[in-house]
This record gives C-alpha cells, structure tokens and sequence, in this order.
C-alpha cells in the first residue's frame, strides 16, 4: 500500500465520494485551548468513511470478479459502505454482522440491498466464519481495514485534508483520528506523509480496546482482551492489522486513549456547535483535541468524525451530558 495506491483510488472515487469539508467552532476552540478543525466524514454517503474503502475496492475489481459477488464483515459502517458501493456496481453483496450491532445499523445494511447475516462476537470466530461463507458461495472478500484497496479509499481523506490545510494556510498540524483496525490511520497517514509531511497522524482509541495504541508501544501486535462491550462499537477490533500496522509503526505519532464519557460529551459538543450527528466510536479523535490538550504537540488539531450512525437512545444519552 503506497501514496500511488492513494492516488489511484482517489481518480476512481472522484464524482461518487463527497469531498467532506474542513469545519470549525470558536467555542470548541476555547475549550481545546487551540484551533480545532473538524473532518466530518458524518457527512459522507452511508453515514460514514467506510464508503470510500468500500468504493475504492469494489471498483477495483475486475467485471467477472465483481460480478460474482463481495462479501464482508463488519459491525455495521463498512457493512453500509460495502452494500452501498455493491448496489452502484450492480454486484451481490453478503455481509456478516455481529448480532449485536446497532439495529439502525443493521437495518440500514439490509436497506441498501445487502444480504445479512448474523453471528455472535462473543463466542463465534468472525474470521472463520467469513472464509467458510465466501468459499461456499464464491464471494470475493474484502476485509473491513486489513485491504490494501480499502486503506487506498480511506486514504483519500488524508488527500482532502492536505489540499484544505493549504488553502486556509495550515501546515503543521495533530491529525487525530479514530482508531479500530488501523485502515483510516494507516491511509491517511501514508497520504499525509507524502502530501502534508509536516502533519502527524494520531490514533486514538476507547478505554479499554486500545489494541493499537499498546501494540505500538510494544513493537508487536497484541489484542484486546475483549471484543464487545463498548458503546464505541463501530471501532472495536480484536487487534492491529498485519497491513495496517507497520504502517502506523512507521508513520504514527503517540496514541491517545479516551473514556466513553467523554466520546459522549464529543457527540454533544459536535451537534450543540456543529450540528453534526456523530456516533461514539466517530467521537473519539474530536474528545481527544477537546479533553486531552497536553497530548498534542501543534497549534492546531485536525480531528476526524469518522462516522454518525447512531440511535436515538445514544444520541439522547449523549446530549443529556450538556445538562
């Protein structure tokens, strides 16, 4: 996976992504204590960046590959993607979810026309699953962030980022950035690194699934002890990628880990500000440039909301914390 890779994803998702826009809030501001601009990828179609990976490997394929059919699993933000982008292409799409993903996102999965198919992540082995499914039925799989052509597609934010901090003047800058399996880090810090070198990309993470953050600090993969129980749902992976993470190791400044009150304090500040509608898991990168000042090294933080497909019952609960 290179800046060619980027590049190339970015010419074929051209006129079918949105170019999402660089935001920003004095009052958010004041409470960082530093300028604060927000990536809203809340805003992207399906609600989330993951249509931009899942564009960005569908397209790739070749006719008769494609036409056969994808498959993927995902909690529910790459499953809308994946779904999304298969019904442009006119291709078959299969996608595992565990059952307890967010129903607004399960529904949403099937909505798009994708074919759902449940399991427990609690006591199933996702990864087996998968294989046996797209053997059985011919199904080209394409993995929620350990893909080259998925991390191409998620790396075209870190292209948009780039052109946008030079138009308002900016060139160093903290790009914080919500965290699972690595492939929104990972790409966007490749795009960074070529267009924006004066930029680092930050991974932050939930308390308590900071399977990243420890595998940087201790030079080697390691995973989380648990796999659900979190409301940062859309970003929990069992561990790093064996693609995603030698990228991050090259390329990465220091992690940061935030609690999930103060994702949910985010959310409020994004829709009280911004008008946004962000998930937990989408508002972590914000609650890191909000609520942990001292971990960032410039003037100004860039953060991404990388999704916003969230139920009415956590997004009450989160606007209940501005009371």
């Amino acid at each position: 996976m290179n800046i060619d890779m980027i590049q190339a994803a970015a010419a074929r998702l051209k006129g079918h992504v949105r170019h999402t826009p660089l935001l920003s809030s004095p009052f958010l501001d004041e409470i960082a204590g530093r300028r604060i601009f927000i990536k809203p990828e809340c805003l992207q179609h399906t609600g989330s960046f993951k249509y931009r990976g899942g564009w960005s490997a569908i397209s790739a394929l070749d006719p008769e590959t494609r036409a056969k059919g994808v498959f993927a699993f995902s909690s529910g933000n790459h499953a809308q993607g994946i779904a999304a982008a298969a019904k442009a292409h006119k291709a078959p799409a299969v996608i595992l979810m565990p059952s307890d993903a967010p129903q607004i996102k399960i529904a949403n999965t099937r909505a798009l026309g994708a074919e759902v198919v449940l399991y427990d992540r609690a006591t199933e082995d996702r990864d087996a699953l998968g294989a046996k499914l797209s053997a059985e039925r011919g199904l080209t799989l394409i993995k929620p962030f350990d893909e080259p052509q998925v991390i191409a597609g998620q790396g075209t934010i870190g292209l948009e980022i780039a052109e946008d901090a030079k138009t308002l003047g900016i060139t160093c800058a903290d790009v914080s950035i919500c965290c699972g399996g690595g492939g929104l880090t990972s790409g966007i810090a490749t795009a960074l690194a070529s267009d924006a070198p004066d930029m680092i990309a930050r991974p932050v993470e939930p308390e308590g699934f900071d399977d990243v953050i420890r595998s940087l600090k201790a030079g080697q993969i390691v995973a989380n002890a648990a796999t659900t129980g979190s409301i940062c749902d859309a970003i929990i992976t069992p561990s790093p990628g064996e693609i995603t993470f030698p990228i991050m190791q090259r390329l990465c400044g220091t992690g940061i880990v935030v609690t999930e009150d103060e994702a949910l304090r985010a959310m409020a500040h994004a829709f009280q500000r911004l008008k946004l509608v962000v998930e937990p898991g989408g508002a972590v990168a914000l609650a890191a440039a909000l609520f942990h000042p001292d971990a960032f090294t410039h003037d100004t933080v860039i953060a991404i909301i990388s999704g916003g497909n969230v139920d009415a019952t956590m997004f009450s609960r989160a606007l209940a914390t501005l009371e």
